[in-house]
C-alpha cells in the first residue's frame, strides 16, 4: 500500500486573488485612432453610396424612396457616429495583463469580460497583422490553449515590438512547471 500526499482542503473564498485587481495595460493609442478611422470610412462609404443612388441620372427613383432617402441619410449618419463613439470607448477599455503564471485580456463596455489563460495551458501563440496594422506598426497576439482548435483569445492593437516580446516570453516560459 502506498502513501500519497493527496489533499483536497477547503479554500476560503475571501482568500482568493481578485481578478479585477490585476493591473491591465492599455492597448496602443494608435489602435484606437486606426479603428476610429476605419469605422468612419466605412460609414462614409455607405453614406456616399446612398447619395449616389439618390442623385444618379440613369433612372428615376419612386417618389416614396426619394422622400425617404434624406431621413435615411440622417439616420445612417447618426448611427455611424454613435457606433464609432461606442467603438472608441470600447477600444480604450481593452487591456491585457501578463503575470508570472497567466495572461489575461479584458474588454467590454456593457458586457465586460476578463479572459485569463494559464501560461502552462498555452499551446501556441500567433502574431498577426494585416496591411493596415503593419502600416501603423500594430499587431494582434492570438493565444491558443491546449486542446482547442480556435484561439482562446486575441489581444489586438499591440505595438508590434511589444507583441513580439509577449510572444517570446510566453514561448520561453511555457514549461514553467517543469523548472520548479
Amino acid at each position: 500500500m502506498s502513501t500519497s500526499s493527496f489533499s483536497n482542503e477547503t479554500i476560503e473564498s475571501s482568500s482568493l486573488p481578485k481578478a479585477r485587481e490585476q493591473r491591465f495595460l492599455p492597448l496602443s493609442p494608435a489602435y484606437v485612432k486606426v479603428n476610429l478611422l476605419c469605422r468612419l470610412l466605412l460609414w462614409l462609404v455607405i453614406l456616399v453610396a446612398l447619395v449616389v443612388v439618390y442623385w444618379q441620372p440613369w433612372f428615376e427613383l419612386p417618389s416614396p424612396m426619394q422622400k425617404a432617402i434624406p431621413g435615411l441619410l440622417i439616420a445612417i449618419a447618426s448611427l455611424g457616429l454613435l457606433l464609432s463613439v461606442y467603438g472608441v470607448i470600447g477600444d480604450k477599455i481593452k487591456g491585457y495583463a501578463l503575470r508570472e503564471h497567466d495572461l489575461s485580456y479584458k474588454s467590454g463596455v456593457i458586457f465586460k469580460s476578463i479572459i485569463s489563460q494559464p501560461i502552462l495551458r498555452i499551446q501556441h501563440v500567433e502574431l498577426k497583422h494585416g496591411p493596415i496594422d503593419r502600416h501603423f506598426g500594430l499587431a494582434s497576439l492570438e493565444v491558443f490553449s491546449a486542446g482547442g482548435a480556435m484561439h482562446t483569445f486575441a489581444i489586438p492593437g499591440l505595438p508590434e515590438e511589444k507583441a513580439r516580446e509577449l510572444r517570446q516570453y510566453i514561448l520561453e516560459h511555457g514549461d514553467i512547471a517543469a523548472n520548479e
